[in-house]
This record gives C-alpha cells, structure tokens and sequence, in this order.
C-alpha cells in the first residue's frame, strides 16, 4: 500500500501543477489584462503619463510583468555606492523630449547605460515625453522612462511554486538595518504571557527572533490550536482586490468580527487595553521611529501587528456547517437508504422515493429560500452576524446544506444495495440456509457501504471550501464566495491559490478514499500479483 500512495502522490502532485498552469494559462494568457482596472478607484484618479506608469506598476504586482522604473534604477545604483548624491540628482533628472534632446551629459550617460542594460536582458525600454500644455509640464505628465518584461508562464509558474513555501530565518532583515545581535532565543517564559493580576510570567515556552521577519517564531497560547508557529508560512498568492494586499491563506485562515481588547503590556512595558496581538508581530524597517504611538510603545522596528478578533475565520465558519452537515448525512441519509432497500416498495421506501424526487426536481436556490422562510416563522436567525454570534445562527445553514445531500445518499445507498441483494452470491446463501435479514446485514450492506466508504475523506476535506450558494443565501462569512469574488473583481492571485487549494483538497480526497476502500473491502489489493 506504501507504493501506491507514493505513487498516486505523485500523479496527484503532477495533476496539482497542471491545474495551476492551465489556471495560468487561462487568466494571465487569455483574460485581458486591462480589466483588473476596471474596480480599481485609483486608477482614474491618475492622469497623462502618471496613468501608464501606474498601469504598469499595477501589472507587475498582478503578476504579469516585471516592471523597472529609471528612478529605481539609479537610486539603486546611490544605494550601492556607485553615485554620489550630486550625480543622482543629475542622473535621473531626465529632460521633456523623448528623443534625449533635452538630457544633461550626466542624464544622458546613465539613460544609455539604463537602456543597454535592459535590452540586453530581453526588456523592452520606454519613453514618455512630457506632456505639456501652454509651456508647463501638465498633471502627471511628467516624463517616464522604464523598463519592462513580461514573465513566461514557465518562469510563472517556477515563481509560483518556489514561493508557496517561506521558511524565516535570521537573515530576513536586510544586512544594513540596524537590529543588533541576530539570532533566536529560546525561553521557558514568554515574556507576553504574564498573569495580569500579579505581573509574573507564566510558565510558557517561545522562541524569540531577531532579524527574522516575525518576533516570536513558536510560542503558545489560550487560542486553537494553542501551538503557535511561525518558521514556516504558506503564501497561495496575495490578493489586489478581493482582500487587499492580504495572502489567500491568509485570508481563509484568520479570524474575523470586531476587535477584542485586553490588558497588553508592550514591550517597553507600556500596559494599555488594546486588541493588538503581539504574537503576530513583524519587523517593518524604521518603523518605529516613524510613529510617536510606536515610540512609546515598542523597543525595536517589530511594530507590525494583527487585531485579535472575536470570530472565527473564513474556511472556519465553512467547516463547522460543512462538517455538521456530512455528520447529519451520513447518521441519516445512511441508515434511511439501507431501511428503503430492506423493506423495499414499503410506505418508508415510497415517503423516501417521493423526497428523492422533490430534492431532485427543485432548484437548490429555491428549496434554500423556502427553509429560509420556514425557519424565518419559526424565529430562526435567517443571516449571520458575527457581532452577535448564536449557535442557532447555524440551525438553517446546516439544514440547508444537508438536505439535498441526505437525499443523495438515501438514493445511492438503496440502490447500491437493491444492486447486491440480485448478485449471484446472495443466491448461494439463499441456498444455503441464510435468513433475509443475515444475508441483508453480514453481506449485501457491507458489499454496498464499499463506495459510500470511498467518498468520506473527499466529504469532510471539501467541507473547508464552503458552499457558495448557502453562504450567499445565509451571508455567512466563509470560504464558499471567495473564488467567485476573485473572478469577478479580476483578482489573478487569488483565482490561482484558491484553485491551487481545491486541487490539493481532490487530490487528498481521492487517495484516502482508495485507501478507506482497500481497509473496508479485503478483495481489493494494491500490491502487484507475481506471475
């Protein structure tokens, strides 16, 4: 069994990157590119020459291009010490014409050096002429010289992937920041969690970063799942207009609804009822000088941090009716479906046939709304409000959820077992002496139950991806919308990871379904037969 799971490992992982790369394909090769404007106010707001240059910085940051301002490029150059600040300043004052007529000597040398560069790189260069109207230099029209390439899909997708994984380490500040001593310290007592009525630390191991991008790299915590940890972080893709400059895990994973305040001692031993998590802090260069409240507040630039928020997060809220509702299919839908087989033609078997059918027949929006109705009259909240949390806020999700797929099972079972009870070896027990019932319950259910068996794992993962329709209907704040908000607003990051995660998610799902199938059926083998 060992070689099998490799093996479908690996199919399933070469599956994964041809998911991403015709995901790829599809919304950086095929969609235009231009739409990503279409729901960014920023962008009209910028005019002349302004406007390009931002379509193209925004074009990279989508992931389309790599785009290399001339400013970028000579400060770049002060920052290694190749220019002094007299010849910056000369450098990257570039003149009005586009043709290099207007260029000091100095302008001109690094214009040429700029543009030999790139092109031999295989970027195309760019020059915008200034705009300008009755002998002044219009709103934006300044003139723009740049850079750019677009990315291959092979060099996207190596991008991509090389990326998902982030592992910090202490080299992560930049070389020339002023930090101290890097390195990691280890403590039995977290210096955060400390008894706010005596002051005494806790007994309560971390480790403490200096130079890596996050503080506090391990720690522990009253919060699921309690452990902490911050060496390694997933990053599926930052979104530009979904979620706003937030990672898609990141987006499906952190908690959500109004902020929390406490008692926090900062650093500088400043206590303050404050919802900043200090657990999440992250190093932001000279960012603590740049703010008053910092100042007070912090010892170092580890000023970076998160809210602590009062519920719970996207693919949170998703799994908990997810996985309530394929509990309540498989405790009802099972047993239902075994009881139509058994006592075929029977009332239970026609009531059941006739729910099987309304299920089927009714579109899913319009049976939701009707138990949105029903549960409405019976004084169920009807939407979410994460403010104002119940746990009968989850009643008519669930059911909502729940009922077609009960359906489905009722149907799937019975006929799976109706299927058995006509097999040839039912009829050798027949012959030989076995009652209905021993025949019904020692063979045919478990010959039956093989296929429900293989769909559980692909049940419980997928109950973290939510379900667009119900969450819409009910305005629960899951996972299920985030891919068709993604597409709708033109966001290509999280299109991508939000793909990326469904793959992995069917992948799981159909190896532990094979391997839940070998465990419950031993007909089936996944060792090879010697000849």
């Amino acid at each position: 069994m060992t070689k099998y799971v490799l093996e479908r490992l690996l199919h399933g992982l070469f599956s994964v990157v041809m998911v991403v790369i015709i995901v790829m394909l599809l919304v950086y090769g095929l969609m235009d590119r231009n739409k990503v404007f279409v729901a960014d106010g920023n962008y009209n707001k910028q005019a002349n020459n302004n406007r390009i240059s931002y379509r193209y910085r925004r074009w990279e940051e989508f992931g389309y291009l790599d785009y290399v301002p001339y400013a970028d490029y000579i400060n770049e150059l002060a920052r290694n010490g190749e220019l002094d600040d007299e010849t910056r300043s000369a450098a990257v004052s570039i003149g009005r014409a586009d043709d290099g007529s207007n260029d000091s000597e100095t302008a001109a040398k690094y214009i040429k050096q700029f543009t030999d560069y790139y092109e031999s790189q295989g970027y195309s260069v760019t020059r915008l002429k200034a705009v300008v109207v009755k002998n002044k230099v219009a709103n934006g029209g300044q003139p723009q010289l740049f850079a750019f390439k677009d990315f291959s899909l092979a060099q996207r997708v190596l991008n991509y992937f090389t990326g998902i994984f982030v592992i910090d380490n202490i080299h992560n500040v930049p070389e020339d920041a002023d930090i101290g001593e890097r390195g990691l310290t280890f403590t039995l007592y977290d210096p955060l969690n400390v008894d706010p009525e005596t002051g005494e630390k806790k007994f309560s191991p971390a480790i403490i970063g200096n130079g890596t991008t996050h503080k506090y790299l391990l720690y522990f915590d009253g919060a699921f799942p309690y452990f902490h940890q911050n060496f390694l972080t997933i990053h599926l893709g930052t979104s530009f207009s979904v979620t706003q400059g937030v990672d898609v895990f990141q987006t499906m994973t952190q908690s959500q609804g109004s902020w929390v305040q406490s008692s926090v001692t900062y650093p500088s031993g400043l206590k303050e009822m404050s919802a900043d998590d200090l657990h999440s802090a992250t190093y932001v260069r000279d960012s603590r000088e740049a703010s008053s409240l910092n100042l007070e507040r912090y010892t170092d630039d580890y000023t970076n941090v998160t809210a602590v928020r009062n519920s719970m997060s996207r693919m949170g809220f998703s799994f908990v009716i997810g996985i309530i509702s394929t509990i309540a299919v498989y405790i009802i839908g099972l047993p239902l479906g075994v009881l139509m087989a058994r006592f075929k033609e029977g009332l239970l078997d026609k009531a059941g046939t006739v729910y099987i059918m309304f299920i089927s027949a009714v579109p899913s929006l319009a049976y939701i709304f009707m138990f949105k109705g029903i549960g409405r009259a019976m004084g169920l909240p009807v939407t979410f409000l994460m403010d104002a949390a119940t746990k009968m806020m989850f009643v008519l999700p669930i059911v909502s959820l729940a009922l077609p797929s009960i359906a489905s099972m009722m149907k799937w079972m019975r006929r799976y077992m109706i299927d058995q009870m006509n097999s040839d070896y039912v009829k050798f027990a027949r012959s030989g002496g076995m009652s209905e019932t021993e025949i019904f319950f020692k063979h045919v259910m478990k010959v039956a139950a093989i296929p429900i068996v293989q769909g559980i794992p692909g049940s419980l993962l997928f109950a973290m991806t939510g379900a667009l329709i119900t969450e819409r209907v009910y305005l629960v704040p899951g996972a299920g919308g985030l891919l068709i908000d993604a597409i709708n607003q033109y966001d290509n990051a999280v299109i991508v990871g939000v793909a990326l995660f469904y793959a992995i998610l069917s992948v799981l799902s159909l190896i532990l379904g094979d391997v839940m199938m070998a465990m419950v059926d031993p007909r089936i083998s996944f060792t090879e037969k010697a000849r």
